[in-house]
């Protein structure tokens, strides 16, 4: 099933895709919008035409795991985009998801612009990955 990644900001939100087998996360774009629901509805849209059957989002907890105004926002805006897709969404923790796609980005020297442009979209990448990684081990323990 194509599951699609959301790495929530307050400006800039990252997409990333995965397909059909879930096996291979890819960044999908990042999406500019203030404005939750414009935004909500604008990652409905992508939902929709990329088929996907399930979205999860970031949750940033603070380091500690207890959760601020940031992850209460995230909670709000994966239910509206459940309301608005009638698809399941899941929550996934993201901390730290920022500083790796940082750090992915110095691996490949991506700089300036560029690297703006496409850090949010990474971190959905992890997210995802994340996310399919606990999906494997949870269907492994069902069989087990």
């Amino acid at each position: 099933m194509k599951i699609l990644a959301v790495d929530l900001g307050k400006a800039r939100t990252g997409l990333a895709i995965c397909d059909q087998g879930e096996l291979l996360a890819s960044p999908l774009e990042v999406v500019t919008e203030y404005n939750r629901e414009k935004l909500a509805r604008t990652v409905a849209e992508k939902a929709a035409a990329q088929g996907v059957g399930e979205i999860v989002v970031g949750l940033p907890r603070n380091m500690d795991g207890t959760e601020g105004e940031s992850a209460q926002s995230a909670r709000a805006f994966a239910a509206a985009l459940e309301s608005l897709t009638g698809l399941p969404v899941a929550l996934r923790d993201e901390r730290l998801t920022t500083v790796t796609a940082h750090s992915y980005l110095n691996d490949t020297n991506t700089r300036g612009k560029k690297r703006k442009a496409v850090v949010d979209a990474v971190a959905a990448v992890i997210i995802l990955e994340e996310y399919l990684a606990y999906r494997k081990r949870r269907a492994g323990e069902e069989e087990a």
